[in-house]
């Protein structure tokens, strides 16, 4: 890649991203830097993450100290790992000149997530009262959509609210789509949902990349829900693509969803409400979330947001789960899965 942006590119903007080294924030700096701009990163420092070159690196910690804000201004404010109203509130006050702010939310912030179809002009849950509160899962959404409330209150006419629903893709930290890569790169049997009702819906971190850095050069000040694929996804075709394009030795054990769903909830509903079963498998019985993957993201494509092919995905995540050492504990463990296939198995005798 040529060192200097293509002419078509906008001016130079000097951006600040809030997090930034570990998953969608890398992604988004990736993308800032091709496209010419300067990066300034705030965070901890606490990641693996490694720092890209030519980036500024301000280590602290945004609840505890945001001086190193002072005197300083950027063009725009790309918030990833916003979780408290109170986080918004703090770095929108500690920051000169008005930049025009962007904050990962999620499709969560909706407050009824149970009937698919919804879009950006459905309601948004209810902020939690107390902006003391400290994080928890029980109450993401609600406190995302506060971080909304605060966003649109502190810088009226230039914020740009995301709303993703699941993010996949190379250095995802939470093993979720991962899970179901290193299965099918086995060679072994695995436990597979032979649901052809269900759907999913995922978007690859580095497409989320791409169309967010241009709206932020337009300083759009609006909301999208961003989600893939553009067509329904059924989860039994996940599965089906996966095995085909990983030319897969691997053995799926199609289970009925009746029978996996007598599992004990304990097994299969974790937090908040996700199954740790079967990560992103949202079976029937997950009625206050069965619209989850089936938002409506017409808006986000008809603004350029091209989520790429879910082979493509698959592929990639497949060459980075390659070089995790240590797979994410979330799901059943092979020992545990191996328990569990004789267990359905009889069942399905």
């Amino acid at each position: 890649m040529d060192s200097a942006p293509p002419n078509w590119l906008p001016a130079v903007m000097r951006l600040l991203i809030i997090g930034g080294t570990v998953f969608v924030g890398r992604a988004i700096t990736d993308v800032a830097l091709a496209r010419g701009h300067t990066v300034t990163m705030l965070n901890r420092g606490k990641s693996a993450g490694a720092m890209p070159e030519g980036v500024e690196h301000l280590k602290a910690d945004r609840d505890t100290d945001l001086s190193q804000l002072a005197g300083r201004t950027w063009d725009a404010v790309i918030d990833t790992c916003a979780y408290l109203p109170r986080q918004v509130r703090a770095l929108l006050g500690a920051l000169a000149g008005q930049p025009h702010y962007t904050l990962i939310s999620s499709i969560s912030a909706h407050a009824d997530l149970s009937q698919p179809d919804f879009d950006e002009t459905s309601p948004l849950s209810d902020p939690p009262a107390d902006e003391a509160i400290e994080f928890d899962w029980k109450l993401y959404g609600p406190l995302k959509a506060g971080c909304e409330q605060v966003a649109h209150e502190l810088a009226e006419g230039r914020s740009l609210i995301i709303r993703p629903g699941i993010i996949v893709g190379p250095y995802d930290p939470t093993g979720r789509f991962g899970y179901w890569v290193r299965r099918m790169n086995t060679n072994q049997e695995f436990i597979a949902p032979d649901d052809d009702v269900s759907v999913l819906q995922v978007i690859d971190v580095r497409d989320l990349a791409k169309w967010i850095v241009p709206l932020v050069e337009q300083r759009l000040a609006d909301a999208y829900l961003a989600v893939g694929p553009t067509q329904p996804l059924k989860f039994r075709k996940f599965i089906e693509v996966g095995l085909e394009v990983l030319k897969s030795k691997a053995t799926p054990v199609w289970v009925p969803t009746s029978k996996l769903e007598n599992v004990e909830g304990s097994r299969v509903l974790g937090e908040p409400d996700f199954p740790i079963l079967l990560p992103l498998w949202l079976p029937g019985i997950v009625v206050k979330n069965a619209g989850m993957f089936a938002a409506n993201g017409s808006k986000a494509w008809a603004s350029g947001l091209l989520p790429r092919s879910l082979a493509e995905t698959i592929v990639d995540v497949s060459a980075y789960e390659a070089n995790v050492p240590v797979p994410r504990l979330l799901g059943l463990t092979p020992v545990e899965e191996e328990q569990e296939l004789v267990r359905l198995k009889a069942l399905m005798r």
